[in-house]
């Protein structure tokens, strides 16, 4: 099943449809107190990344389910290249690290605007640490992609797995997924909640 789907512009500032489209999607399908609450939750971390990742563009917004295996997805189409912040945008290549790259949410953030501006191959050879340890090829036709999975398996036992021990959506989600079709960006976080 697909909920109803919301369209957002770098204009809008109330985001609030996302968290009523969660709280319905919970009531529709009959999920638990728990559950709806940790749904609710994914959805407010996704609206934190908005009003940034906008700025190049539009965006909409569904949730999907099959059963209880449940998908948040934000699609993003770049459309004005000319508001990108590159000098931010370069500065995850510079040393391998950003300031800006502390917690999950704007590590998924910023792997979502590297994809937007056409920079993955900047970092991707050797220019963002974060981003390299959860770049996937060719994932589900996908041109480029990033995973909250396969970044998990690749912070084990160093500094990285403590940022995702405090994180909400690396400890709700099952896998969060940034991924990079032609002008569209799509961040899908997939909870399964059997």
């Amino acid at each position: 099943m697909r909920s109803d789907i919301y369209k957002f512009t770098k204009n809008m500032s109330d985001f609030s449809v996302i968290l009523e489209e969660a709280e319905k999607t919970a009531v529709y399908n009959n999920l638990d107190e728990r559950q709806a609450r940790r749904l609710r939750l994914m959805s407010e971390e996704l609206i934190c990344m908005l009003p940034e990742l906008l700025e190049y563009g539009s965006g909409e917004f569904w949730i999907e389910n099959d059963g209880m295996e449940f998908e948040l997805h934000v699609s993003l189409r770049v459309e004005n290249f000319m508001n990108l912040d590159r000098d931010k945008i370069l500065s995850v290549s510079k040393s391998g690290k950003n300031a800006a790259a502390v917690g999950i949410l704007n590590k998924i953030r910023i792997a979502a605007e590297v994809m937007m501006i056409g920079y993955s191959e900047v970092a991707a050879n050797g220019g963002c640490e974060f981003y390299e340890m959860g770049v996937m090829n060719n994932y589900m036709n996908y041109t480029n992609s990033w995973s909250l999975e396969s970044y998990r398996e690749q912070a084990k036992g160093n500094e990285a797995w403590d940022e995702l021990e405090k994180s909400i959506i690396a400890n709700l989600a099952d896998d969060v997924t940034v991924g990079i079709i032609g002008n569209n960006v799509d961040i899908v976080v997939k909870k399964n909640f059997n």
